[in-house]
Formats: structure tokens, C-alpha cells, sequence
């Protein structure tokens, strides 16, 4: 995995993406850019990755990607993907070693609907800590949070599995788990109290290959949200 600093405005265009690769333009703590490089490190797919400085984007990133956006992949001949469910189901299809999606059309569509309802909790990451840092009431929220974790403990316990799509690790655990790795930082373990099967859940991802290679340590976390929060986010930070 490459860990280059990021490219700004200004900065020179990335050549050619090399046959039999694909690129990966990312920021390395992005939550979502990580769902897609958690696809790529789990299908041992080739991949170079360009991180952007998302604060002072690129002219020839907005010429690739008009939204700006990561994760944004690249083939070799010059197609641009986009949006972290998109990018990654993608890979699956054309990468067809170790699918991660289920192959039946119920299965697919089962994972759809439960990313869908996760996209309803992510907000919370964000609302909650912007809430404290404002000196707001956040226990209202927290308690909304509390409950979306204990439908998806209720679910982990109706389906009797290790993982949310079996009893190994499918696409959806891999698009809900950056959040869950973030926890901490943004200081909401204990709304995992009362959640046994969502906290083994979270267990049983950390020994994931593909989730250790893609994580940053807690302090290196905590330092860049610091600088996120103040508004100068150090994308570089560490390197």
C-alpha cells in the first residue's frame, strides 16, 4: 500500500496507470476511501494509490472527478469510478477472485438494504462530536445511536453468525467497519454497552488482514481529527 503525501493544487498530474493495475485516489483517513481499500487489500487486487490534499484539490483530480471526491478509482484505460459502494462492487465484479458480495440476487439485495440502513448512522459520528465541541446536549443523539447499534447486535443474534452477511466476512462488514475503527476517537465506545454480539463482531474485524493493513494507529487518528476539528487538517500527518 502506498503512503505517498498528498497531491494539491498546483502539483503534477500522475502518469499513465500501469496495465494490470488500477489506482486509487484516496486520503488516508478517510472512512470511506478506506471501504475501498479494504476491497482492494481483501482481493489482493494491484493497486497504486494518490492521495489528495481534499482542503486544495487538483485540477487534473476535478478533471478525472468533477465532484472532487474519494475513493475515486482508475483503470489503466482511463476509467474513472466513483462513491465507496459503487467503486467497490465494482471491484468485485471485475476482480472475481474471493467475491465478497453474495452471488444470488435476494443475497445482493439483502446487502443493499442493510447499507442503506447504515447510512442513516454514520451521520452520528460526526453530529455527536461536533455537538460536545459546541457545548450542546448530546444525550438525545447518543441514546439514537444507542439504539441503532442495538438493532444491529439484534441482528448479529437472529442471524446466529460471526459476521453481518455469515460466518466470514462479506461486503457489508467491510463497508460499515471504518466507523466502527473510529470509535474511539470520536470518544463513543460506550455506546457499544449492552451490544455482546455487535462488540464480538467488532473483535473478530480487528483480526482481519485486510482491516490491519488499512488502519492507522489510535494516536495517529487522534492527532489528524484534532487538526480536522481546529480546521487544518494535516493530511500528511506521520509520514
Amino acid at each position: 500500500m502506498s503512503t505517498e503525501k498528498c497531491f494539491a493544487k498546483g502539483s503534477a498530474a500522475p502518469g499513465p496507470v500501469p496495465k494490470d493495475h488500477i489506482r486509487l485516489y484516496s486520503m488516508r483517513f478517510c472512512p470511506f476511501a478506506q471501504r475501498t481499500r479494504l476491497v482492494l487489500n481483501a482481493k489482493g487486487i494491484k493497486y497504486d494509490t494518490i492521495n489528495i490534499h481534499l482542503k486544495d484539490k487538483p485540477e487534473w483530480f476535478l478533471e478525472r472527478n468533477p465532484l472532487g471526491l474519494v475513493p475515486t478509482l482508475e483503470t489503466s484505460a482511463g476509467e474513472v469510478i466513483y462513491e465507496s459502494p459503487i467503486t467497490c462492487e465494482y471491484l468485485d465484479e471485475v476482480y472475481p477472485e474471493k467475491k465478497l458480495l453474495p452471488t444470488s440476487p435476494f443475497g445482493k439485495a439483502q446487502q443493499k438494504m442493510m447499507l442503506e440502513h447504515f447510512s442513516k448512522v454514520t451521520p452520528y459520528f460526526y453530529k455527536i462530536p461536533m455537538g460536545r465541541k459546541n457545548g450542546e446536549d448530546v444525550s438525545g443523539l447518543e441514546a439514537e445511536l444507542k439504539e441503532k447499534f442495538a438493532k444491529l447486535n439484534e441482528d448479529l443474534v437472529n442471524k446466529k453468525t460471526k459476521f453481518f452477511g455469515g460466518d466470514s466476512i462479506t461486503m457489508i462488514d467491510y463497508m460499515m467497519w471504518p466507523w466502527f475503527e473510529r470509535l474511539e476517537i470520536f470518544e463513543l465506545q460506550s455506546c457499544l454497552d449492552g451490544t455482546p454480539e455487535l462488540k464480538k463482531w467488532t473483535e473478530r474485524m480487528l483480526e482481519d488482514p485486510a482491516v490491519k493493513a488499512t488502519m492507522h494507529s489510535m494516536d495517529t487518528y487522534k492527532a489528524f481529527y484534532q487538526s480536522y476539528v481546529v480546521g487544518k487538517p494535516d493530511y500528511d500527518y506521520g509520514l
